[in-house]
C-alpha cells in the first residue's frame, strides 16, 4: 500500500511557490494536505498587493520555465491545470554599466545574444563557450531529476540514473568559481565584462563573480536564452499560486492563511505534528502529521525546531554568511513617464568603485500596456537593490534610512524614467523590515543561500532533513531562477515522500 493510499498527513509550513507546489502534488496523488501560512495572501515573496487601481508584484516580477519541458510547465501539466498567459522578455535584460548610456542587451534569441557579446566583451567567446558548454550538460543532467545531495539509498540511486556520460564534462569544474573561469580563458583582466557578471549574478547567486560557482552561473546565466527564457505573466506574478491553490483545493488540500506555526514537534526524531496560532483569534492548537514540508528558510527551520534542532545541523545553519535583503520601491506612474521601448526589465550599475547592492545597483521591472497591472495610460515601475539586513532594524533611525534610501532610488530612476509630481501617482517602498512582516523570513533575507562552491550542488542543503519525514523546500535547498528554482525543490521533495 502507498503512502497515498494510507492517506499519509501532510502538513506544509508556508504557502510561498515551493510549499503550494508540493502540497498541490501531494493532493492530486490523494495525500491529506493543510498548508498554513501566516500571511494574508498565498505566493510569498512572488505575492501581489494593489494600490490606488495599480498591481503591484511584491518581490520575484519574471518566471523561467513555462516553455514545454520547463519546470512550471511540466508541474502544471502534472495537475491538469492551464499554465497562465505569459510574454516571452526578450531582452530578457537591459544592463546599463557606470558612464554608458548604450545597454548590454540579454537576447532571448540565442544568434542575437551571440552577437551582443561580440560587440559589447570582444575576444571573450572562450569564457561564452565554456559556459555553454557546461550550461548545456548541467541542464540535460537535471531534466532527469537526480536528488542532490543524496541523504539514503533511494536518493543516491536518483542521482547516479541521472548520470550519464555527458555529465562528465562539469566534473572538473565542480570546485571553480566564475571568477576561476574568467581566468581560464584568458578574460581575468576584463574590467567590463566581469562588472557585467557581478551585477547579472548578485540577482541570482547574491555574490559576485569572484565567489559564484561556476556550474551554477552557466545555467543562472543561459536560461534566459531560447529554448529556454524568462517571461512576463499577464495579470501578476499571483496567477502563479492562484492556480496552485485552486488546483489544491479541487484535489481536497486545504489552505489556511493568517495561521502562525510556532513549533514544530517530533517524537523519537521523527515529525510528529505542528503548534499553530490563530492570528485572528490567538487561540492555540496542534495539528498532527505524519510528514512536515517546511517552505521556510534553514534560519526559520531553526526556529521551529528550538531545542530539539540538531546540534551539527544547527551548527552548520549558524556558520552561513549573512544572507541578503532588499530594499525596494514601488511605483505607479503615468505612461509618460516610461521612455518609449523601455524593455520590462533593466539593471543599473551607477558606480563602478561602488558595491553591488546597498542602492549603488538597482533591478526594475516595468509593466508593459495591457497587462493588468495598472491602469489605461498608467504603469508601474519596481526596483529593487540588495542590502544589508542587520542595518534596518535600528528603532532609532530606521524611518531615516528608509526615507533616505527612497530618495536615493528616486534620483537614480529619473537619469532614465520621467518622475515628476505630475507622473507619479503612487509611491511606496519595502525593506527588509517589511519582508520579514509579511513573509516572516528571518530577519527578511531574501533569495536563498549564497551560491559559492560550499554551498552549491553537492554541498548545498538537502531537501531531507536529519529528522525523519521532515522536508525543507525553497531557496534554502534550491536558490536561483526564481519560481522555477523552488518549484524544482518542491518536486523533489514529492518524489522522496511517495516514492
Amino acid at each position: 500500500m502507498s503512502n497515498a493510499t494510507a492517506k499519509s498527513r501532510v502538513v506544509v509550513v508556508g504557502a510561498g511557490i515551493g510549499g503550494l507546489t508540493a502540497g498541490a502534488l501531494l493532493a492530486n496523488k490523494g495525500y491529506e494536505v493543510l498548508i498554513l501560512d501566516q500571511a494574508l495572501v498565498p505566493g510569498g515573496c512572488a505575492s501581489t498587493f494593489k494600490r490606488k487601481g495599480f498591481t503591484f508584484d511584491v518581490g520575484a516580477t519574471q518566471v523561467a520555465g513555462l516553455e514545454p519541458g520547463g519546470i512550471h510547465h511540466r508541474i502544471f501539466s502534472e495537475l491538469e491545470i492551464e499554465l497562465p498567459q505569459a510574454t516571452p522578455c526578450d531582452p530578457a535584460c537591459a544592463v546599463y554599466l557606470p558612464g554608458e548610456s548604450t545597454p548590454i542587451n540579454v537576447w532571448r534569441n540565442p544568434e542575437k545574444w551571440h552577437e551582443e557579446r561580440l560587440r559589447q566583451f570582444p575576444g571573450s567567446e572562450p569564457f561564452w563557450n565554456l559556459l555553454s558548454t557546461l550550461f548545456k550538460a548541467s541542464w540535460k543532467f537535471q531534466a532527469r531529476d537526480p536528488v542532490l545531495p543524496p541523504r539514503n539509498w533511494w536518493d543516491l540511486l536518483q542521482l547516479t540514473t541521472a548520470l550519464r556520460p555527458d555529465t562528465l564534462v562539469t566534473v572538473p569544474y565542480t570546485l571553480s568559481t566564475v571568477g576561476d573561469a574568467l581566468r581560464f580563458t584568458g578574460q581575468g583582466n576584463n574590467t567590463r565584462l566581469r562588472t557585467f557578471l557581478d551585477l547579472q549574478l548578485k540577482l541570482y547567486s547574491q555574490v559576485d563573480a569572484e565567489e559564484t560557482a561556476l556550474l551554477y552561473a552557466a545555467t543562472a546565466l543561459s536560461v534566459s536564452q531560447e529554448p529556454q527564457g524568462l517571461y512576463h505573466l499577464q495579470g501578476s506574478m499571483q496567477v502563479l499560486s492562484d492556480r496552485l491553490v485552486k488546483s489544491l483545493k479541487r484535489d481536497g488540500g486545504k489552505l489556511l492563511m493568517r495561521h502562525t506555526v510556532e513549533q514544530i514537534e517530533l517524537e523519537n526524531n521523527r515529525v510528529s505534528a505542528v503548534t499553530i496560532r490563530n492570528q485572528k483569534t490567538g487561540e492555540i492548537s496542534t495539528e498532527t502529521a505524519d510528514h512536515v514540508v517546511a517552505n521556510v528558510t534553514v534560519q526559520n527551520l531553526m526556529q521551529l525546531l528550538g531545542e530539539k534542532a540538531p546540534q551539527g545541523y544547527k551548527k552548520r545553519v549558524e556558520k552561513l554568511p549573512a544572507s541578503s535583503g532588499a530594499f525596494v520601491i514601488y511605483l505607479g506612474v503615468d505612461q509618460s513617464a516610461i521612455p518609449l521601448g523601455c524593455p520590462p526589465h533593466l539593471q543599473f550599475l551607477y558606480d563602478a568603485n561602488g558595491p553591488i547592492g546597498e542602492n549603488n545597483s538597482l533591478f526594475v521591472s516595468v509593466s508593459r500596456p495591457n497587462d493588468g497591472r495598472a491602469p489605461t495610460g498608467k504603469a508601474t515601475i519596481i526596483a529593487s537593490s540588495f542590502v544589508n539586513p542587520d542595518r534596518w532594524w535600528n528603532e532609532d533611525n530606521y524611518d531615516d534610512l528608509k526615507h533616505q534610501f527612497t530618495q536615493e532610488a528616486l534620483t537614480k530612476l529619473e537619469k532614465f524614467f520621467y518622475l515628476k509630481p505630475e507622473t507619479i501617482i503612487h509611491i511606496e517602498a519595502a525593506t527588509p523590515r517589511t519582508f520579514y512582516t509579511f513573509t516572516a523570513r528571518d530577519k527578511g533575507i531574501v533569495g536563498g543561500i549564497e551560491q559559492r562552491v560550499p554551498t552549491f550542488g553537492p554541498f548545498r542543503f538537502a531537501n531531507r532533513t536529519p529528522i525523519n519525514n521532515l522536508w525543507l523546500v525553497g531557496d534554502s535547498t534550491h536558490p536561483g531562477e526564481g519560481t522555477a528554482g523552488v518549484s524544482y525543490s518542491a518536486l523533489t521533495v514529492v518524489r522522496q515522500i511517495d516514492r
